[in-house]
């Protein structure tokens, strides 16, 4: 048989094997290629060229000559449903099909499960090459080593704070939209993250996981823990670059820096007082609203402040263990031993802008100061009389009540002021 009948025959086969299928095929036309066709009749809105040519086998000679140009170019746009199939069945599903053996935690990926595994095997196989701290991943390695390089490629679009990792700077932007997507079961109580949430509500159970080695005490969070191990260390890693001073924790340089800057970010909105710390600022504000939250177990004597409450106390137990060494007085506070020691050294460290007046303590410089901005943020209910200090208050009040607490040990007779009683008793001597 010559080549030309072996072809002839070849084509009267193919018209046998593809001539008798129904299902609105053209009689003679070859099935769709697969898996992935030029021109698919899934999508009918593609139609051929005209004038395209085909080769004896009933190919299409454009799709022979396309079709490696094709894969170098990543193949056509794929329907629907070839994208459908391409996405993994726990993408769309919600599902975390990879299972931790240990303690069956569930994952999305299989990588993720092989990076949580570790945990549990305590395997580290990537290490700083700065300081020799390992990571079970080497994207916790690349987030680490932006500590020694100073690297913040995130910034924040609202206040340009820069940041090391994309998820510290999610929660950051929190601050400024106010949004609060983790809530307490409990109590309702919301957080911008969902660590500040498992933190919370660790309060209601009582639970406190992480234990110190070294002396037995439990904590909430970890990081309370990290915090509370360099009282053990005497580690203070956060030091000031302006004076050097160390710090245990980051919020106590942030606070103390604020003593270079001269920045006082919180506000009283009542008498525009401002504050470096917060917990200042709520203890301030105590004065416009009288609350007095900590009170005397002992003879029921409220306070503004837990300090004051415990320096109270100690006058109930007579505990006075600072003695100056020039008199022999006792105090119960260093601070105090420290302030009157100025009485015999004649140290006046605070002196006042206005007039250079200098005084032995902060209290009295304060109050002083108050003569030049003409500051009286105590005021009487009873009369509306205003006063730059609370004792002074306090004695005008006892005007009002008829108290006199201060009795002359020669006459008898009683003032409501000490001031008043001393300028009396000269009239004995």
């Amino acid at each position: 048989m010559d080549i030309k009948a072996e072809v002839k025959v070849e084509e009267e086969e193919e018209t046998d094997l593809w001539g008798d299928q129904q299902d609105g095929l053209i009689e003679g036309n070859p099935p769709e290629r697969c898996p992935r066709p030029l021109y698919s009749q899934d999508c009918p809105e593609e139609k051929p060229p005209e004038n395209h040519q085909m080769t004896n086998q009933g190919e299409d000679v454009t799709d022979i000559k396309v079709e490696d140009e094709e894969e170098r170019m990543m193949g056509d746009p794929p329907c629907k449903s070839e994208v459908e199939e391409d996405i993994p069945v726990h993408v769309t599903t919600g599902k975390k099909p990879y299972l931790c053996s240990v303690c069956g935690k569930c994952f999305i990926s299989k990588s993720d499960l092989a990076k949580h595994e570790k945990s549990h095997t305590g395997e580290k196989p990537y290490s700083c090459s700065v300081c020799g701290k390992c990571f079970i991943s080497n994207s916790d390695l690349v987030k680490h080593e932006r500590s020694h390089t100073g690297e913040k490629p995130y910034s924040c679009s609202e206040c340009g704070k820069c940041f090391t990792q994309k998820a510290t700077l999610v929660k950051h932007t929190r601050i400024h939209t106010g949004e609060k997507p983790f809530s307490c079961s409990e109590c309702e109580k919301c957080f911008t993250n969902q660590s500040g949430l498992a933190r919370h509500k660790r309060s209601h159970t009582g639970e406190k996981p992480y234990s110190c080695s070294e002396c037995g005490k439990y904590f909430t969070a970890k990081s309370d823990l990290i915090i509370h191990w360099r009282i053990h260390t005497g580690e203070k890693p956060y030091s000031c670059p302006e004076c050097e001073k160390s710090f245990k924790r980051k919020s106590n340089l942030v606070t103390h820096e604020r003593i270079h800057t001269g920045e006082k970010p919180y506000l009283c909105s009542e008498c525009g007082k401002c504050f470096k710390i917060k917990s200042d600022l709520a203890k301030h504000e105590r004065i416009h609203t009288g609350e007095k939250p900590y009170s005397c177990s002992v003879c029921g004597n409220c306070f503004r402040c837990r300090s004051l409450l415990v320096n109270h106390a100690k006058s109930h137990v007579g505990e006075k263990k600072y003695s100056c060494l020039e008199c022999g007085k006792c105090f119960i506070k260093k601070s105090n031993l420290d302030q009157h020691k100025r009485v015999h050294s004649g140290e006046k460290p605070y002196s006042c802008t206005e007039c250079g007046k200098c005084f032995t303590q902060k209290p009295s410089l304060n109050k002083h100061e108050k003569i030049h901005t003409g500051e009286k943020p105590y005021s009487c209910s009873e009369c509306g009389k205003c006063f730059t200090t609370k004792p002074s208050l306090n004695q005008h009040q006892r005007i009002h009540k008829g108290k006199k607490l201060y009795s002359c040990s020669e006459c008898g007779q009683c003032f409501t002021s000490k001031s008043d009683l001393d300028q009396h008793k000269r009239i004995h001597t």
